[in-house]
C-alpha cells in the first residue's frame, strides 16, 4: 500500500500531509486522540520514539480521528493544548470527515503505519515493534494493534 495522501490542519495553523511531514528515509503515520488511556500510557514512549526515529531520517505526523462529540478530550483546542504541554516533536492534525482513517483502514488508537522512502507501507501495528521495524526489518508477522475503537460520526 502507497500512503494514502491527505492533507490536514495542525494544531500548530498550518496544513500537513504525508508529503510534507516524511524524512529522507520514510514517514510514521500515526492515529492518536487525547481520551484513549492506551495512547495516554504510551504518549511519551511515541515521542521518544518519533525523536529517535527523526534522527534517523524517519519523519512522523499524529492523525486525530475521532468524533469530538464523543468526548470532549478529543477537542481541537485540547489537541493543541496536549501538544504544547508535551512537546510534540510531529504535527498533530485533525481528520474532521473521518476520510482519513478511513483511507488507511486505520481501528483504534493508537494505530501505527510505517511507510519506507517511497512511501509504501513497512510495517503496520503496535508501538512495542514500531522502531525495531522502521529502523532494521519488519516482524515476520507483526501483532495487531489494539487501542480505544475510532469513534465514527454517526
Amino acid at each position: 500500500m502507497k500512503a494514502p495522501h491527505f492533507d490536514l490542519q495542525g494544531v500548530d495553523g498550518q496544513q500537513h500531509s504525508p508529503a510534507s511531514a516524511r524524512g529522507r528515509n520514510g514517514l510514521v503515520v500515526m492515529f492518536i486522540c487525547n481520551h484513549c488511556p492506551y495512547v495516554k500510557r504510551s504518549i511519551d514512549r511515541i515521542i521518544a520514539d518519533c525523536k529517535a526515529l527523526a534522527a534517523v531520517g524517519i519523519g512522523s505526523i499524529a492523525v486525530m480521528p475521532n468524533d469530538p462529540g464523543y468526548n470532549a478530550e478529543d477537542s481541537f483546542d485540547n489537541m493543541r493544548r496536549i501538544a504544547k504541554d508535551k512537546g510534540f516533536p510531529f504535527p498533530y492534525v485533525v481528520d474532521e470527515t473521518q476520510d482519513v482513517a478511513r483511507a488507511y483502514d486505520a481501528v483504534c488508537t493508537p494505530d501505527f503505519f510505517g511507510f519506507d522512502d517511497g512511501l509504501e507501507l513497512k510495517y503496520h501495528g503496535r508501538l512495542e515493534e514500531l522502531f525495531r521495524a522502521m529502523t532494521d526489518s519488519p516482524p515476520h508477522k507483526a501483532m495487531n494493534s489494539i487501542g480505544c475503537s475510532i469513534k465514527w460520526k454517526r
